[in-house]
């Protein structure tokens, strides 16, 4: 979808129930600038600090499910909230911002919004929150079972042994073992070692030989 500013009301069709309100106090309070964007392969989210008299910049891919959009909304919020506190005297993704986005979670769990599976995933993930929206891996296993159909979309760690698979651009890999965290991978066409997150999302592919 284009990149558009998102008038408040529209914006409820990309909430879970229940998160409206407290979500607009804050778009209002802080004079937000919210654009909804299409999907980006870098970002799910991002945030630009006001300027010069301008306002306050949140954008948000608006491909996310409900759930994965009000977690990536929160995160960039808590960005702002940690500039209005800190400004830029602070890590992007350092210790205030942390304690800023734990409260902020914090208080969208108190308000039910999230099942109960994802309010799990959120109570582990909050411990210490990873710097990216939506990166912790056991958070992004549990949003994903609330995606529309995927169109054969599958996880790098869904994917057997052996088995190829295309990412985004056309490059096709072969799925090789898991070493620590991540799964290595040799690309087809030049025999290059990669190794990829398990909740990275490819789409399987026939064996090529």
């Amino acid at each position: 979808m284009p990149k558009k500013e998102a008038p408040l009301p529209t914006l409820k069709n990309f909430l879970p129930a229940g998160a409206y309100e407290p979500v607009s106090q804050y778009l209002f309070q802080y004079k937000v600038h919210l654009t909804i964007t299409r999907a980006r392969d870098s970002v799910l989210g991002d945030y630009r600090n006001a300027v010069n008299g301008s306002n306050h910049r949140i954008s948000v891919n608006g491909n996310l499910n409900p759930y994965a959009f009000l977690i990536t909304l929160l995160h960039e919020l808590a960005h702002l909230l940690a500039f209005q506190s800190y400004g830029h005297r602070i890590a992007d993704h350092g210790r205030e911002w942390k304690q800023v986005f734990r409260q902020v979670l914090t208080q969208f769990i108190n308000h039910k919004i999230f099942p109960a599976d994802i309010e799990k995933a959120i109570l582990m993930s909050i411990q210490n929150p990873a710097a990216t929206s939506c990166a912790d891996d056991d958070l992004m296993r549990v949003l994903r079972k609330y995606d529309p159909e995927k169109n054969g979309m599958r996880m790098i760690e869904e994917i057997g042994l052996g088995n190829c698979f295309e990412v985004k651009g056309g490059k096709v890999f072969k799925r090789c073992e898991k070493i620590r965290k991540r799964y290595k991978c040799i690309e087809v066409a030049t025999g290059r070692v990669y190794l990829f997150s398990p909740v990275y999302e490819v789409r399987v592919v026939d064996k090529v030989n």
